[in-house]
């Protein structure tokens, strides 16, 4: 399955929405990466088991079902986490991507890839999926706007 979209970060045609900087923004989908739980309510623990400037590799737990993944940064630029293959759980990926098309826009644009199977029954559960994707990703950029506004990512990460 692969899907992607874009989530408006600044318009300048709509005086409604806060602007935010593209650090600020950076920021936020760092700390999206390193504090999960912030962001995933329903994810139990996440222990980072090895930090470099360039990547984390981490341990996910949804009660039973333990994730392992590696999360690879290109700073001011993009995040992309990798899952590989693991028990029931296909490989796949996620990349956040911070767009600038012209003056005043910024977008995030989120990429999904899975190495599941095609076939009807998975094509209905994607498009659930999908949607579920999306509706998550509109709330971590909620929630970068409420960190912003708290002033929380004014400063670069420590």
């Amino acid at each position: 399955m692969k899907f992607a979209h874009l989530v408006e970060i600044n318009d300048p045609l709509n005086p409604l929405i806060d602007t935010l900087t593209r650090e600020q923004v950076w920021r936020g989908l760092v700390k999206r990466a390193e504090d999960p739980k912030s962001f995933v309510p329903w994810l139990d623990a996440c222990t980072i088991s090895e930090r470099s400037p360039a990547s984390l590799r981490r341990e996910l737990r949804y009660g039973d079902v333990v994730i392992q993944d590696r999360v690879t940064f290109l700073p001011l630029l993009q995040i992309r986490y990798l899952i590989p293959e693991q028990k029931d759980i296909p490989a796949s990926s996620l990349s956040m991507t911070i767009e600038e098309p012209g003056p005043g826009q910024m977008f995030v644009r989120f990429e999904y890839e899975s190495a599941d199977e095609e076939n009807e029954e998975a094509a209905f559960y994607n498009e659930f999926r999908r949607s579920a994707y999306q509706e998550s990703d509109i709330d971590t950029i909620r929630i970068i706007r409420q960190l912003a506004a708290e002033g929380l990512l004014d400063s670069p990460a420590v």
